[in-house]
């Protein structure tokens, strides 16, 4: 199955000169969404992995599926503000300012193996902060998983200390 049939292109969204690629169809269509869930376990399922991180929002769509085949906890990894408990947080940059995420204290403890699953890899920077945030717990980022991977906008370079496996590519 080629997943890029699902994928929906939206010119000038957010903004003017973006191109916006679009999940939602291969959300819709149950055949794709179950491959997508299908390779992701695939490729992890011999791992000795202790949990799933999931970065918010899409990542949680495809991260909580992965972990219940792979029988593993799911680490929720949020935007500032959103999660109720003790929490340490993790500040990236962006073109046009800084963002925080936040985890739980102790969801990811001293030793544990992870995978950090998103939706789309673009210049790195929540997957790295995620990565911070479970390093900062003495957890260790087993790899990264992604649907989507903008190449041409570098985000691997600075995942390059990780293992990130993609299943599309533009």
């Amino acid at each position: 199955m080629n997943l890029k049939d699902y994928i929906r292109d939206i010119p000038d969204f957010p903004q003017p000169g973006i191109l916006f690629r679009d999940i939602t169809p291969l959300l819709r269509n149950p055949a794709a969404f179950n491959h997508t869930i299908d390779r992701l376990a695939e490729k992890y399922r011999d791992w000795p992995l202790d949990a799933i991180v999931a970065i918010e929002s899409r990542g949680f769509i495809f991260g909580a599926p992965l972990a219940c085949r792979l029988n593993k906890p799911l680490v929720p990894v949020r935007k500032e503000g959103k999660l109720p408990g003790d929490t340490i947080s993790s500040e990236y940059f962006l073109e046009y300012g800084s963002n925080t995420v936040e985890m739980h204290k102790g969801d990811v403890g001293p030793g544990d193996r992870v995978v950090v699953i998103d939706d789309l890899l673009a210049t790195g920077g929540t997957l790295a902060a995620a990565a911070n945030l479970v390093e900062e717990s003495g957890g260790e980022v087993s790899g990264m998983g992604l649907i989507i991977e903008l190449e041409d906008l570098g985000g691997r370079n600075v995942l390059g200390a990780y293992e990130v496996f993609s299943l599309i590519q533009y």
